[in-house]
């Protein structure tokens, strides 16, 4: 007598069900994980400078330093990169000094010209105009 042996149709029914609902779950569990790492773009804050600047061509703000160069125009953060101290300014060399580990930077790209600081300065966009405001830098 030949004997058949059959596989238990549950168990395969089993493993499909367990399956679908690992793919459901999943399915239902991306648009949360979406939604919690979602950030909110910040928008853009436009300061608007209503004075010509100073013959030096800088203008010193909390915030940042405008620089007025004949054609080109930019604006530095004065905010350090390596821990967040204000910056200070030196007409003479040229460069923004931290006060509270001795960074440098340039002052006509931000980079850094010595350490502890590893990251450039940030470079905000300037619109230069004719009439007043005369300056809107984008922050």
């Amino acid at each position: 007598m030949i004997q058949v042996s059959q596989s238990n149709p549950n168990g395969s029914n089993r493993k499909r069900r367990s399956f679908l609902l690992y793919l459901a779950s999943l399915a239902l569990f991306y648009p949360v994980v979406r939604f919690v790492g979602y950030n909110i773009p910040r928008k853009p804050n436009y300061i608007k400078i209503t004075s010509q600047l100073p013959l030096a061509g800088y203008l010193i703000t909390r915030d940042f330093i405008l620089f007025d160069k004949g054609d080109l125009c930019w604006a530095l953060s004065r905010k350090c990169t390596h821990l967040g101290c204000k910056l200070h300014y030196s007409e003479t060399d040229d460069i923004l000094e931290c006060p509270c580990h001795q960074s440098k930077f340039h002052a006509s790209t931000g980079d850094v010209v010595k350490g502890p600081a590893k990251k450039p300065l940030i470079l905000f966009p300037v619109e230069k105009r004719k009439s007043s405001p005369f300056y809107i830098v984008t922050t």
